[in-house]
């Protein structure tokens, strides 16, 4: 087999998609990930508290694969409401550093009309190299 399907081993199954896909070169493709939590309930309905969630999945499926979060090497982030983003700046920041420390991989964001979760408000997809 070329690859390895990666699911943190307490969140409730993915069906229809794999959270993460491990290849043997040591490439973790990480799906979109938003802010609901292992139980697929959202934690937030504010975009502070959804990002977190995201981030902190991200986070979990690298591990789970048995690498960290410095083997991330790219982010993608989908965003429905470009203000909110810009005006919490400072809030995600902050966030940011508590869940990927100082560790800044390549970025970039798109902002979206929706996402196929109604109650989504950002999606974040990730690579990551392990080695």
């Amino acid at each position: 087999m070329s690859h390895k399907t990666i699911h943190p081993e307490s969140w409730l199954p993915a069906k229809g998609y794999a959270n993460g896909m491990l290849t043997k070169d040591g490439t973790l493709y990480i799906g979109g990930q938003i802010g609901w939590d292992a139980d697929k309930t959202f934690v937030s309905k504010d975009f502070i508290g959804q990002m977190r969630q995201a981030l902190q999945n991200i986070k979990d499926i690298v591990e789970a694969a048995g690498g960290q979060v410095t083997d991330i090497t790219r982010l993608t982030w989908f965003v429905t409401d470009k203000q909110e983003y810009a005006k919490r700046q400072f809030e995600v920041g902050t966030v940011y550093r508590e869940v990927f420390g100082k560790h800044f991989p390549a970025m970039s964001m798109v902002v979206v009309s929706a996402l196929v979760e109604d109650d989504a408000v950002v999606e974040i997809e990730a690579t990551a190299h392990l080695a």
